[in-house]
């Protein structure tokens, strides 16, 4: 079992991030009897999935309805609705950053030759 402050600094995140991750219910912990949180070693690549899916942009309401999808390994339509919808979201935000690192280089190209 490790700390929550052990569990921040594996997974590169705050405290306050698993405060509330565990409020939102993405995230369980164990209670001492002084009333720490004990996390188990799963919660750090749990924490760092989180962190990818935020940086998709999803929500902590998408993560929470996809996490029993992860846990179990089953979907129903609704959750493979959302998920295929969020796939379509991030190919498109993809192309589209895709499309800016192909200006960049274009522009990086035609300026490499300048002092």
């Amino acid at each position: 079992m490790l700390r929550i402050g052990e569990v921040a600094e594996r997974a590169g995140v705050s405290v306050r991030a698993l405060r509330y991750y565990e409020e939102q219910g993405l995230l369980a912990t164990v209670r001492t009897s002084a009333g720490h949180r004990l996390f188990d070693e799963t919660a750090v690549d749990r924490v760092r999935f989180f962190q990818q899916l935020y940086a998709a942009g999803l929500t902590s309401g998408n993560i929470a309805q996809l996490l029993p999808c992860v846990d179990s390994g089953h979907t129903d339509h609704e959750q493979r609705a959302m998920l295929r919808e969020q796939r379509e979201r991030l190919r498109e935000r993809l192309d589209d950053l895709t499309a800016a690192i192909a200006r960049l280089d274009t522009v990086i190209a035609a300026t490499d030759t300048h002092p």
